[in-house]
C-alpha cells in the first residue's frame, strides 16, 4: 500500500520552509527526520517515502537556498543558520523525539541539531554523511580549503553548479549509470538556476570549513551519547569515501555498517537494499 504524503510550508523566523510528510495509520509510528544533501532537496527522498511512509512518519524539509523553501533577502547562508532554521522547523512541528537521517550537508546540519538537543535523537541513519577527516577525499579537502580571497576559488565552486557538475555527483562511482534516473539532477539544476541560489551555494561552500573544524566535537558527542546508529554508505563516493563510514565505528562501536558498490547518492541505486535496513532499524530502536 502506498502511503499518504502531504506537502506544505511552515514559517520559521521569516523563512518559508517547504516539507514533505508521510502519514501512517499508526499515531505512535516511529518518526524519521530526513536531512538532504547538496545540491539536492527533499525530493531526493521521494522513493524512500513511498517505500516506508505507510509504516513510519517520514518528514523531509528543504533548507534555505534549496528546493521549494523561500528565504528572505539578506538571509545569511551558513551552516549555523541552516541548523537554526531546521531547529525552528522541528519545534514548529512539535517533534520531541525522532531518528535522524543525515546525508551529505545533512550531517553538519544534523550534528549541530544533535549537539543542541541530544534528547531529541532516538537514533541515527548515516548515509554518506561525513564527520571524520578520514572521510574526506582529495577533492573534498580541496573544496574545504577554498576561501574567498583565493584567486579562482569562487569560479571553482560555480563550476560544480552546472548541469554537468550536478549530473556528475549522481553518476560518479556508480557501476551502471543507466540505473540512475535523470530526474534528480535535472530538478536539482532547476533549483540551482533560480535567482540567488548559486550565490547561496557559494556562501555555503566558503563556510564548509566550519564543519570540519567541529568534527572532534561531533565525535565526542557520539562517544558520549552512543546513539543507535545505522550506516549505509556508497563506498565509491568521490567526496566521502569508505574510510569515513568505517571511522564511525571508533566512536559508536555498536553501529551497523553496510557498504554498497555505488557513489554519493546511494538511494538512487540501492533503495531496495537500504529501505529494509532502515525499516528494521526503526523497529528496533523505537520504543
Amino acid at each position: 500500500m502506498l502511503p499518504r504524503i502531504t506537502h506544505g510550508h511552515l514559517d520559521v523566523d521569516g523563512v518559508r520552509v517547504f516539507y514533505r510528510e508521510s502519514h501512517p495509520d499508526r499515531p505512535d509510528a516511529p518518526v524519521l527526520l530526513l536531512l538532504h544533501g547538496f545540491p539536492s532537496a527533499s525530493h531526493q527522498f521521494r522513493r524512500l517515502m513511498d517505500a516506508l511512509g505507510s509504516r513510519y512518519r517520514l518528514i523531509a524539509p528543504d533548507y534555505p537556498g534549496f528546493g521549494h523553501t523561500e528565504a528572505p533577502g539578506g538571509f545569511t547562508y551558513t551552516f549555523d543558520r541552516l541548523a537554526d532554521v531546521t531547529e525552528g522547523f522541528v519545534r514548529r512541528l512539535g517533534l520531541t523525539r525522532f531518528v535522524m537521517y543525515v546525508f551529505d550537508f545533512g550531517a553538519p546540519v544534523g550534528f549541530r541539531l544533535a549537539g543542541r538537543h541530544p534528547e531529541w535523537i532516538a537514533g541515527l541513519v548515516v548515509q554518506n554523511g561525513n564527520a571524520y577527516t578520514e572521510g574526506l577525499s582529495g577533492a573534498a579537502r580541496d573544496f574545504v580549503a577554498l576561501r574567498p580571497e583565493i584567486p579562482g576559488a569562487e569560479q571553482a565552486i560555480r563550476d560544480l553548479l552546472t548541469l554537468d557538475g550536478t549530473r556528475g555527483q549522481y553518476e560518479t562511482g556508480v557501476p551502471d549509470p543507466a540505473v540512475v534516473a535523470p530526474d534528480g539532477w535535472i530538478l536539482d539544476q532547476y533549483f540551482l538556476d533560480l535567482p540567488g541560489r548559486k550565490e547561496a551555494q557559494v556562501a555555503l561552500a566558503f563556510d564548509y570549513h566550519t564543519n570540519v573544524e567541529r568534527y572532534e566535537a561531533w565525535q565526542a558527542w557520539l562517544r558520549s551519547h552512543t546513539p543507535p546508529t545505522l550506516i549505509a554508505w556508497g563506498r565509491d563516493d568521490p567526496f566521502f569515501p569508505e574510510p569515513g563510514a568505517r571511522a564511525y565505528l571508533c566512536d559508536v562501536p555498536g553501529a551497523e555498517l553496510h557498504l554498497f558498490d555505488t557513489g554519493h547518492f546511494a538511494l538512487e541505486t540501492h533503495l531496495a537494499e537500504i529501505a529494509p535496513l532502515i525499516a528494521g532499524f526503526l523497529d528496533r530502536v523505537w520504543s
